[in-house]
C-alpha cells in the first residue's frame, strides 16, 4: 500500500512540474488570437462532447459545441442510460439518433421497484391490498430525471463559458463546420481544432426495418405506450439484456434471440453461466445458435422465421415487440468526412493517433466513433484526454482498464482480463471467489444472488482481473479499477479494512482467498 502511495505521489508530481505548466501557459496565449475563431470546436454534446468542450475551456481554450439535438447529455442522457435505470451509458451522442441510456436508467429503477413490491415486499412484512402499473406516470418520472439533468448541462456550459450552438454540423474544411441550426438558420463555425464526437447508431439487420412500433430500436423500446405481452429481443448484449429486464419485470414474456453461442460474449465464462443462470430465473428465455432470416408484420404482432446458426429446420416465432439490439455502430452520417478526406476503417470507426487526431491535422475524434469500448465513460476519459492534448499536456487512456456494467438485477460489473483472456495469454495465475450467500449484509436484506471473482498473477499477485455479480456491482467495481491501474495486488486489497456490514467485505474475501484464506466461508 505504502508503494501504492509513492507511485500516486510520483504521478502528481509529474502533472505539477514547473516546465509542464509553463509550456501549457504558453499554448494558452497563443490560442487567444482571433477573436472571431474558436481554439475547440466540438461536435456531438454527449457524454464525450460535452465534457471534452467544459474542460476545453476551463484549461482556458475559447469554445463551441454544436449539437442537434438540442438537448445535451448525448444518446446516454436523452434516451439511454439514465432513463432506464431510472426504470447502461455508451458515448457522445449522435446528432441525430436518440438512444439514452438516462432514459434506460430511469425504467431499469422505476420496473425493478415494482417488480420488488410485487415479489419482495411480502417476505418482508409489506403487503398490498392492490398493486397495479401505471406506465404513463412511469414514463413521465423517467422525461422528468432527463429533462432535469440536461439542463444542468446547459448550466455548467454556462458556467464555464462554453458557446452552445443547436443544429446539425459538417465540415466544410478542416477548420470549419457549417450548422443547419434548429431555428432554420445557417451559421458557419470556425475553429483552429475541431473535435468530432457524434457517438454511434442502432446497428440494422438485413432485412429487418425498425418501425419504433412494432419492430423497434433501443429508442422505441423506451417509449412504448404498453407492456406488451410477448416481446422478443434479438441481441443478448448489454443493452439487450437491461431492456429485457425492463419490460419482463412489467410483465412481459421476454425472449432473447442470439446468433452466438453465448451471451454478453466479453463476459468472464463463469460468470455469465451464472448470470445466464438468474435471468433465467426471472423467466428470461435464450434461443442461443439461432439467427432471424425473416419477418412478417402483416398481422397484429410480428412473426419471425427462425434457423440455427449452422443452418437447419426453420421455426416460427410471434411476438408483439420486436427489439433490435444487435449493437452499435459509428454515426457519422453527413459529416462531410470525405470534403476533408477524414480516414475511416473498414467497421466505419475514424482512425486516430494517440493524441486522438486523425489523419487531418487539427481534426479529432473521441467516443464511439473511434475504437475502443462503446461506453460513455470511455468517451468522457477521451475527451478530456483529447483537449489536454490539444493544450499541450499530456492526457491518457487506457482502455484495458475501462469498467463495464450490465445493469439488470443484479447486476453484473468487469474490469481486467476475464479467466478466458488470462489463459489464452499463458500467464500463471490463481482465482479467489466469494459468494455473496456468505456476505452479511447481502443475507440481511435478501439479496445475496452473486460472487466476487479475482484473477491474480501467481507469481508476483498482481491483479489481473475482478468479475462482480451483484445488486450493486456497478458501485462495488471502482475499488477494483483503482487497483488495477496502480497495479495492486491481491493481498493489497485483503489487507485493506472495510467497513462491517458492507457487501464491499465480499470483494476483501475474494482477495483474501485469491492469495490466503478467506475467513467467513
Amino acid at each position: 500500500m505504502a508503494a501504492m502511495a509513492s507511485l500516486a505521489r510520483r504521478r502528481a508530481g509529474d502533472v505539477f512540474r514547473p516546465e509542464a505548466v509553463r509550456r501549457a501557459a504558453v499554448f494558452c496565449r497563443g490560442f487567444a488570437a482571433a477573436a472571431d475563431e474558436n481554439d475547440v470546436v466540438v461536435i456531438g454534446g454527449g457524454p464525450g462532447g460535452y465534457v471534452a468542450a467544459i474542460k476545453a475551456a476551463q484549461l482556458g481554450l475559447k469554445t463551441t459545441c454544436i449539437e442537434k439535438r438540442g438537448t445535451l447529455g448525448g444518446t446516454c442522457l436523452n434516451v439511454g442510460c439514465i432513463p432506464s435505470k431510472i426504470e447502461r451509458c455508451l458515448d457522445s451522442a449522435p446528432q441525430l439518433q436518440p438512444f439514452s441510456c438516462g432514459l434506460l436508467m430511469a425504467l431499469l429503477h422505476s420496473s425493478h421497484m415494482y417488480h420488488e413490491a410485487k415479489h419482495a415486499f411480502p417476505s418482508h412484512g409489506v403487503k398490498f391490498s392492490q398493486l397495479e402499473i401505471d406506465l404513463p406516470a412511469m414514463m413521465a418520472q423517467k422525461d422528468k430525471a432527463v429533462s432535469g439533468l440536461t439542463r444542468g448541462i446547459e448550466g455548467l456550459f454556462k458556467k464555464n463559458k462554453v458557446t452552445y450552438v443547436k443544429g446539425f454540423g459538417k465540415f466544410v474544411s478542416p477548420s470549419e463546420v457549417s450548422v443547419d441550426t434548429l431555428e432554420g438558420g445557417n451559421t458557419v463555425v470556425k475553429g483552429k481544432n475541431i473535435i468530432i464526437a457524434t457517438g454511434s447508431d442502432v446497428k440494422s439487420l438485413p432485412g429487418v426495418i425498425i418501425d419504433e412500433k412494432k419492430i423497434v430500436s433501443s429508442t422505441g423500446a423506451l417509449a412504448l405506450p404498453e407492456v406488451p405481452k410477448k416481446l422478443v429481443v434479438i441481441g443478448a448484449g448489454y443493452i439487450g439484456l437491461e431492456m429485457g429486464s425492463v419490460w419482463g419485470r412489467l410483465g412481459s414474456e421476454v425472449t432473447v434471440v442470439e446468433f452466438a453461442p453465448d451471451i454478453v460474449p466479453s463476459m468472464d465464462g463463469e460468470v455469465r453461466k451464472q448470470f445466464q443462470r438468474m435471468l433465467e430465473k426471472q423467466k428470461m428465455k435464450f434461443m442461443l445458435k439461432t439467427k432471424v432470416v425473416g419477418v412478417d408484420t402483416s398481422g397484429d404482432g410480428v412473426k419471425l422465421t427462425l434457423e440455427p446458426a449452422a443452418g437447419g429446420e426453420q421455426s416460427i416465432l410471434e411476438a408483439d415487440v420486436v427489439l433490435v439490439s444487435a449493437g452499435r455502430v459509428p454515426y457519422t452520417a453527413g459529416l462531410g468526412l470525405e470534403t476533408i478526406g477524414v480516414q475511416t476503417d473498414k467497421a466505419g470507426r475514424i482512425e486516430v493517433d494517440k493524441h486522438f487526431m486523425t489523419n487531418v491535422s487539427g481534426v479529432y475524434a473521441i467516443g464511439d466513433a473511434i475504437p475502443g469500448p462503446m461506453l460513455a465513460h470511455k468517451a468522457e476519459e477521451d475527451g478530456v484526454a483529447c483537449v489536454e492534448f490539444i493544450a499541450g499536456k499530456e492526457g491518457h487512456v487506457d482502455y484495458d482498464m475501462v469498467p463495464g456494467v450490465v445493469y439488470t438485477h443484479p447486476e453484473v460489473a468487469s474490469v481486467g482480463k476475464t479467466e478466458e483472456q488470462v489463459k489464452a495469454l499463458g500467464v500463471s495465475y490463481r482465482v479467489g471467489k466469494f459468494p455473496f450467500m456468505a456476505n452479511s449484509r447481502a443475507k440481511a436484506i435478501d439479496d445475496a444472488d452473486g460472487l466476487v471473482k479475482i484473477l491474480a498473477e501467481k507469481e508476483t499477485d498482481k491483479i489481473l482481473g475482478v468479475h462482480i455479480m451483484a445488486p450493486n456491482a456497478g458501485e462495488l467495481i471502482h475499488e477494483a479499477v483503482l487497483a488495477l491501474h496502480y497495479g495492486a495486488s491481491s493481498e493489497d486489497i485483503a489487507r485493506t479494512c472495510h467497513a462491517h456490514p458492507t457487501m464491499s467485505e465480499a470483494v476483501k474475501e475474494a482477495a483474501m482467498a485469491t492469495y490466503d484464506k478467506p475467513i467467513h466461508i
